[in-house]
């Protein structure tokens, strides 16, 4: 099984990758879920767990399944 931190860095790894192929900033993304700036980047970064609410508000601004952020496979 993987560290709590290595989930957090793959998990804000495809946040990150998913946020770009649809093309928007970390600014467009907090705008569109209601989210502080801050909080996304903190995210991506793997430096904080997040809740199951925010991956829901995340997964429906960019118009994906929140199963994609848990896909550990992607680099």
């Amino acid at each position: 099984m993987k560290s709590k931190e290595t989930f957090r860095l793959q998990l804000g790894r495809n946040l990150r990758r998913i946020r770009v192929e649809h093309d928007l900033t970390i600014e467009d993304l907090a705008l569109e879920c209601g989210l502080a700036y801050s909080q996304i980047s903190r995210i991506e970064l793997g430096r904080i767990n997040t809740t199951a609410y925010t991956i829901y508000l995340l997964s429906h601004a960019l118009k994906v399944e929140p199963a994609e952020f848990f896909r550990m496979d992607k680099p």
